[in-house]
């Protein structure tokens, strides 16, 4: 009789990008959003400060399946050649809660932050968008602009971007705000803290603010909130990315469209289950 351990799948970081290529992981997100679920009824996420970082723990139900990432956030670890950010994902089975499969959640987040961008970037960019600014060189600026020529540029570079990426561990705005076209998309993912920003308050306040819900950028996106607190903002006016996604919200073109993540459970979800349907067998 073999024990539960022998019976898991352990996917590791090649093995996850093999299976689940960027398209495949942007339509995971996308399905689960098309297929009704509510992201705000997924389990807050929880976070436990240590004394050299944080343990974020991710939990999330989509019926098939059921998951849990534990993430780790290590602010000195680049220092030290690791990355800031690691973790590991176990996958469960939805009915009889059978650990099922453990998966590199390093890759796993690396993998899921840029396809929940680009499930939103499809529907809220300009259909003739060709020029991107990434803020970031980290594991996250490197996968939001994979595959692309790219150049070292500046800050004014941001005049003639089309999408604007910010992925920085910056706890300050990174440009002005009058420097983003009407037309332009902003993404940031850098922050999951409420007192840590990308964005400051004016290009906030110019822009269609697309959140993973109102409930999530209340309580954890710095963008936001300090928005909020400074008096530039409104908070009704927030748009959900589901509403975004499944054309209940119209798509406001005539100013800047923001689109600020934070992360959350059933994205990693998504797109781990997306992993697990795809077998053996490359996409």
């Amino acid at each position: 009789m073999t024990g539960l351990l022998d019976r898991l799948v352990v996917i590791d970081a090649t093995e996850l990008r093999r299976r689940v290529p960027m398209r495949v992981a942007i339509r995971a997100v996308q399905a689960v959003l098309e297929s009704g679920f509510d992201p705000a009824r997924d389990p807050i996420r929880t976070i436990v400060d240590v004394e050299h970082g944080e343990l974020l723990l991710m939990p999330s139900d989509l019926g098939r399946y059921v998951g849990q990432k534990l993430a780790t956030v290590a602010p000195g670890n680049p220092a030290r050649g690791l990355e800031r950010i690691q973790g590991v994902y176990l996958l469960l089975d939805g009915e009889t809660l059978t650990p099922m499969a453990i998966l590199d959640g390093t890759e796993l987040t690396s993998i899921r932050t840029p396809a929940v961008s680009a499930a939103g970037v499809d529907l809220l960019a300009p259909a003739d968008a060709r020029s991107l600014v990434v803020f970031g060189t980290g594991p996250q600026g490197i996968r939001h602009g994979a595959g692309l020529d790219a150049a070292v540029g500046s800050v004014d570079d941001v005049r003639d971007a089309d999408l604007v990426v910010c992925a920085t561990t910056a706890r300050s705005p990174l440009f002005e705000a009058d420097l983003v076209a009407d037309h332009a998309v902003v993404v940031a993912v850098g922050s999951h803290e409420p007192d840590a920003r990308e964005l400051d308050a004016a290009l906030i306040a110019r822009s269609q603010v697309v959140v993973e819900t109102p409930e999530v950028a209340l309580r954890e996106a710095g963008d936001v909130v300090l928005a909020i607190e400074e008096g530039a903002f409104d908070p009704g006016s927030l748009v959900s990315l589901a509403e975004v996604v499944t054309r209940r919200a119209p798509v406001d073109v005539g100013r800047p469209r923001v689109l600020k993540t934070s992360g959350m459970g059933w994205e990693d979800l998504a797109v781990a289950t997306a992993v697990l349907d795809h077998g053996t067998a490359a996409d």
